[in-house]
């Protein structure tokens, strides 16, 4: 088994990083799900839909939930998705160097993966003078 990967995002984000990463990759190492919240979409009417989406990529090692912007809707519906009893760490900033980085260390536990990913987006940042 494996952890799950939840990408939780306003519409239009999520979505076209999978997109990329399974470009980039071929085939992503890790079971992952996009859930996009509608920028009109009332997060609680949309728990019960969201919190599907996180039990399709529940194998029983838990899910990380990458979502857009900490504060904003995506973001708070993933922090109730953690209270409903499924085994969940979020990450906030969502990048693609982020996303990369997660799929490459797919035997990591839940635990270990929010480090990761936000070594990922670390690392993702890069200063250049040109």
């Amino acid at each position: 088994m494996a952890v799950g990967v939840l990408l939780l995002t306003h519409e239009g984000i999520g979505s076209a990083m999978f997109a990329v990463a399974t470009r980039l990759m071929r085939q992503l190492p890790l079971k992952t799900a996009v859930f996009e919240l509608a920028f009109d979409e009332d997060p609680e009417t949309a728990l019960p839909r969201a919190s599907a989406a996180m039990r399709r990529v529940d194998d029983g090692d838990g899910v990380l939930v990458l979502t857009d912007l900490y504060g904003a809707s995506p973001s708070n519906l993933a922090a109730e998705l953690a209270r409903l009893g499924t085994p969940a760490r979020r990450v906030a900033g969502l990048s693609l160097p982020m996303l990369l980085r997660v799929m490459n260390y797919p035997e990591q536990a839940l635990d270990a993966m929010p480090a990761t990913a936000a070594a990922g987006a670390r690392n993702g940042v890069l200063l250049d003078d040109a």
